[in-house]
């Protein structure tokens, strides 16, 4: 009889005991590689003695002081590290406990903006549908993951939402990958016109889509095409990789890969790997002096921000990616997961797509590959996929609702940046048989 209110009340969980490299261990035995990181948080894999070592110096010298009285030496120094690494025009760092947390201040520090600028009318936040930000209400108002919005909805609030750039189910046949790219970034424009143009604080999107949609890319000059947008009005630019960013696509941030700086970036998972809870805002030099020379603070707080355990843990993970040229193994073994993937799904009658970038992939599961059409959710095959998984020892991030909150499913693959060929080539074989084995037990018709 468990205490504790999980997730799910149903069912029973193992429980994890040990985890070394890119393997965790349940209190039974069995041995399970850490596919997905968790939710693509375990960049480093388990138990790394790099960072181990950097906590238990912390520890040794101070676990917590509130940063209302105090600044500390290592979270200044993982500032530091993370404004010489930033897009450009990023100059100061706001650290809290999480990606929601993260959002949440990112939405407050859009407003303040506008409000120390003297445009107070501005109150609009636009979104795109079939996105993920957090489950704390601001971030839960400004995501698009109505399985998650649904039942909160009064508790809300008002946020807008557009069609995401997402290739395999919105482009039209024919159109090419410019033309599409086009006609989505169009869509912000419609919106922000529509609400009027003095009236939008920002635009919140994730460079490449998470948790709701599976690992899905931005298209030809997408991003760029946005930025613009954004530039035309006045109107922030709200980048999120709390999933996608700090290595996980083969660059630290995604949006290189788009040349494209946000006014604003929200981080976390990968940046502390998961040996402590930390997230992070990146605010652009702009918005730090409109503060600065207005109220002089921002009106908002944490009691855990800058926690010096988690600055410890978060730094020590960004020193270790770049002595061990992580960045580079990233793109390497994602060039590898992307060809086995389409090796072992690319003729598989009920894989529709393989998509994604670096270590961040996914494959998204249809009933009729020339339809596309989506199998019935009631069979809930996402569920029976993690199932088949973990009894093949295997932790992936399964999820449904892929197009649009109810029907559709996909398999989000996201393993340690430590990983070696033969590492991917054993995930995507017991992933194959999962997904076999999943597809075994449906029933009939």
């Amino acid at each position: 009889m468990t205490r504790i209110l999980h997730r799910s009340i149903k069912g029973k969980l193992p429980v994890a005991v040990g985890g070394k490299g890119i393997e965790l261990f349940d209190s039974e035995g069995r041995r399970y590689i850490d596919a997905s990181g968790g939710a693509a948080v375990s960049c480093l894999g388990h138990g790394h003695p790099d960072v181990i070592a950097a906590m238990h110096a912390q520890l040794d010298k101070l676990a917590y002081a509130h940063t209302g009285f105090f600044t500390t030496e290592v979270a200044e120094r993982l500032a530091d590290r993370l404004v010489a690494d930033a897009p450009a025009g990023i100059g100061h760092v706001y650290l809290v406990s999480g990606g929601s947390e993260a959002v949440e201040a990112a939405l407050k520090m859009a407003r303040q903006y506008f409000v120390e600028k003297g445009e107070p009318q501005r109150r609009h936040v636009i979104a795109r549908r079939q996105s993920y930000h957090g489950n704390t209400l601001g971030a839960l108002a400004a995501g698009g993951n109505e399985w998650r919005r649904s039942q909160f909805k009064p508790l809300l609030v008002e946020t807008h939402h557009i069609d995401p750039c997402f290739a395999y189910r919105f482009q039209q046949p024919g159109e090419s990958d410019a033309d599409y790219a086009a006609r989505a970034a169009q869509a912000l424009e419609d919106k922000i016109l529509e609400l009027g143009g003095d009236e939008v604080i920002a635009f919140v999107a994730e460079t490449v889509v998470g948790a709701t949609a599976g690992a899905v890319p931005p298209v030809a000059d997408y991003l760029r095409r946005i930025r613009a947008i954004c530039d035309r009005y006045g109107v922030l630019l709200i980048l999120d990789e709390v999933m996608c960013g700090m290595g996980r696509t083969g660059t630290l941030h995604a949006c290189e890969q788009d040349g494209v700086a946000p006014d604003l970036m929200v981080i976390a998972k990968g940046l502390g790997g998961g040996y402590q809870p930390i997230g992070a805002v990146l605010l652009s030099d702009r918005i730090f002096e409109a503060f600065a020379s207005g109220s002089g603070f921002f009106q908002h707080g944490h009691t855990y921000m800058g926690h010096p355990m988690a600055a410890a843990a978060g730094l020590a993970v960004q020193e270790v990616i770049r002595r061990e040229n992580l960045l580079a193994n990233v793109r390497q073994m994602g060039g590898h997961l992307a060809r086995r993937l389409a090796e072992r799904f690319g003729n598989h009658h009920h894989v529709g797509d393989v998509r994604g970038r670096g270590l961040f992939q996914a494959i998204e599961l249809v009933a009729n590959r020339g339809t596309r059409e989506p199998f019935d959710p009631g069979l809930k095959l996402h569920a029976r996929i993690k199932q088949a998984a973990m009894a093949n020892g295997l932790m992936v991030y399964p999820m449904g609702g892929t197009i649009d909150g109810r029907r559709g499913d996909h398999v989000l693959i996201a393993p340690p940046f430590i990983s070696t060929a033969d590492d991917i080539d054993e995930i995507v074989e017991r992933l194959g048989n999962a997904v076999d084995t999943a597809m075994s037990g449906m029933p009939a018709g």
